[in-house]
């Protein structure tokens, strides 16, 4: 089950009545453009992230800071959700996504593609489980033989 739950899941920022998939469009906005506070809004205190690429990230903060660097380092990288089903309880979502960036090194621009399941407590995003691929001689990925 997610974390985010009790007095060491409260919430850091930003509650209401979202949806599963507005909380995750307005967490993406924040991500392309937001501070770190305003990406963190968007998580319990004890949210965490887990990643097919890195070691998990813990702390609502700590994952804020994390997407402002990320940004940076594809010069302004803006994140999109290409699709989203949500439970009828508004606790569970998934996404595919989109991550357009730059190469700092060579100025092309290049897309990720990945999956995502998140889990919710009181509107906010206690847990991410991310699926992609980064592959740093070939920027650019998502399914292969898929029709984007």
């Amino acid at each position: 089950m997610a974390a985010g739950t009790g007095a060491a899941g409260r919430a850091a920022g930003q509650t209401g009545a979202m949806s599963p998939h507005e909380r995750i469009v307005a967490y993406f906005a924040a991500c392309s453009e937001g501070t770190a506070q305003a990406i963190a809004s968007h998580f319990t205190d004890d949210a965490v992230i887990y990643d097919t690429n890195i070691k998990p990230i813990a702390g609502s903060l700590v994952i804020g800071d994390m997407w402002v660097k990320v940004r940076d380092r594809w010069q302004g990288a803006v994140w999109t959700v290409d699709s989203c089903v949500e439970d009828a309880d508004g606790e569970r979502a998934a996404i595919e996504w989109s991550m357009a960036g730059t190469n700092p090194s060579d100025g092309r621009g290049f897309v990720f593609r990945g999956s995502e399941h998140y889990s919710f407590a009181g509107g906010l995003i206690t847990e991410i489980r991310q699926y992609w691929t980064f592959e740093p001689k070939k920027l650019d990925t998502g399914l292969l033989g898929y029709s984007y």
